[in-house]
């Protein structure tokens, strides 16, 4: 299966930054949002993360993914917000995945027992092209 084209919105989904964390939301051509973070997800910067998230499930997405690739630390808070957007997630008829976990939030969601909780997905690619 081919990756769906992508699209590029404008903010609030514009790449934000805040200390050690950039955010970016981006929506496919099937109606896909894309929030990738890069830099730690933790309580420093946890209102940029979480404000990314919630605007993306508000815009009511076909599919939204958390691409993490790209964070390096995640802390109870940053999981805490995973954990809740996949909650609202689900209740909005949403689905949720993450793609391509780094091995710093594997290993958290491995010792916590959220790995069970999560559609969990190697890549971007792979999340949006997985049967919804």
């Amino acid at each position: 299966m081919m990756p769906a084209q992508e699209t590029t919105v404008a903010s609030p989904s514009a790449p934000t930054t805040a200390t050690g964390l950039t955010v970016q939301v981006r929506r496919t051509a099937d109606g896909a949002a894309v929030c990738s973070l890069t830099g730690d997800l933790d309580v420093e910067t946890l209102t940029e993360a979480r404000t990314a998230l919630e605007g993306a499930t508000v815009s009511r997405p076909t599919l939204l993914v958390a691409d993490l690739e790209h964070v390096g630390f995640c802390d109870s808070s940053g999981l805490n917000l995973l954990l809740k957007t996949c909650m609202n997630a689900s209740t909005a008829g949403i689905p949720f995945r993450l793609a391509a976990p780094s091995h710093a939030i594997m290993r958290l969601l491995d010792i916590t027992g959220a790995n069970s909780v999560f559609s969990l997905h190697t890549s971007v690619d792979e999340a949006l092209s997985a049967p919804r």
